[in-house]
């Protein structure tokens, strides 16, 4: 009997350049028909929240279905969009930055401001979060200072990490704002492990962690998720599922044929697939996960379907692998767009105010940008001083680091 030679299979995005997206493996469900369960539901009955698509905007700007009961007060509305246009202008013009050789390395969250600037709000001051490097918005949103982000980007000076850090990498702790690692994963196991022992120690705070879709494939998401299940951490593991990693397509990393969100159940934890370009269901269901951790009810497994709309950093050119046009037709639009058209028809926001906003945060970025730059860049060369790398380490400096500091002139 003659056998079938066997296939090694390699998962293949429906798009490429020159070729349209289809993007009807995305499998969207109609706004507000996703069911709003009870914040103690069983991590297994939470499945078909894990294929569905939670969301509430619907294509008419109009706020529906179950979710829609726990929406943003206006304050919060008006806070979100702050953020997210002025975050979307922070990172226009520091790529501009990087490609006049200002900074070496720069990571846009474009197409996914919502996300975690709808989180933040939803969340209390404590929470930690342990982010990705698309998470810029949770430092806007919380009024930290533009300046000190961009010495940290530029490595002057005046840059709060002294030059110990690459570009976007940032670590703000007052700002609940944990240290950010290249490596990733690495953060899910961390925020894991606060969470815990947040409990131990019988407090209040909860945490929440950051990767995308591509960095679910490492092992610690994996271990993240099994400690998270078996001692019932307070902790809200978000998935931006933004279609791509560095150059590969998602299902690379297993969402081809299955959700990211449903992997989650297989561990044990309360999992659900939400429109993550939708800000409204971004707040809803963060406010829900985040009750249900502090009530002790145990983690949940978030997949936020949105779409990383620029490259994936400035090294990188997104149209070698697919269609130039892809987020102009991705399904789930533009998250600034959408909350805008609600906040108008609610009668809380206008186009003028709008345009007048964006405006004013140009104006606050390039006022930063300037400030920041007079203490150098990398393209003037006035970056840190070799003379910190021996500073934070040592109690009282070693008699060995004195002489090799000696030997610097620093």
């Amino acid at each position: 009997m003659t056998q079938t030679p066997l296939k090694f299979y390699v998962p293949e995005p429906s798009g490429r350049p020159g070729q349209a997206t289809d993007f009807s493996y995305l499998r969207l469900q109609p706004a507000g028909e996703a069911r709003r369960p009870a914040i103690d539901i069983a991590p297994y009955d939470t499945r078909d929240l894990a294929m569905g698509l939670i969301r509430i905007l619907d294509d008419q700007g109009q706020a529906v279905g179950p979710w829609a009961d726990a929406l943003p007060s206006d304050d919060v509305l008006r806070k979100g969009m702050l953020a997210m246009i002025k975050t979307r202008i922070l990172d226009a013009r520091m790529v501009i930055a990087q490609r006049q050789k200002k900074t070496s390395f720069y990571m846009q969250c474009l197409g996914e401001e919502a996300i975690c600037i709808g989180q933040s709000l939803a969340m209390q001051p404590g929470d930690m979060h342990f982010p990705s490097y698309r998470q810029q918005g949770l430092l806007v949103v919380r009024d930290y200072s533009l300046f000190d982000m961009m010495c940290q980007i530029f490595s002057n000076d005046k840059d709060p990490l002294k030059g110990r850090q690459l570009p976007v990498l940032y670590s703000v702790p007052e700002k609940d704002f944990f240290t950010l690692s290249g490596n990733l994963g690495t953060q899910m196991p961390q925020a894991v492990g606060w969470a815990m022992a947040s409990a131990i120690k019988g407090d209040t705070r909860i945490s929440a962690a950051w990767v995308g879709d591509g960095a679910t494939a490492e092992s610690d998401y994996q271990t993240a998720l099994l400690f998270a299940h078996v001692y019932r951490a307070p902790v809200i593991l978000n998935v931006i599922n933004n279609q791509w990693a560095i150059s590969t397509f998602q299902g690379v990393a297993g969402g081809e044929g299955i959700t990211l969100a449903a992997r989650g159940i297989g561990s044990g934890v309360a999992s659900l697939r939400v429109d993550g370009n939708d800000f409204l269901a971004v707040y809803a269901v963060s406010r829900w996960a985040a009750d249900r951790a502090r009530n002790n009810y145990g983690p949940t497994l978030i997949e936020w379907v949105s779409y990383r709309a620029g490259p994936h950093s400035t090294s990188d050119d997104p149209s070698k692998y697919r269609p130039a046009d892809d987020w102009s037709r991705f399904p789930l639009g533009d998250p600034i767009t959408r909350l805008k058209q609600y906040m108008i028809l609610r009668g809380i926001w206008s186009e003028e105010e709008h345009q007048a906003t964006q405006k004013a945060c140009e104006a606050e970025v390039v006022a930063a940008q300037r400030k920041a730059e007079a203490h150098g860049t990398l393209a003037t060369g006035r970056t840190s001083s070799v003379a910190t790398m021996f500073e934070d380490v040592f109690k009282e400096m070693p008699a060995h680091l004195r002489h090799q500091r000696q030997e610097l002139g620093v």
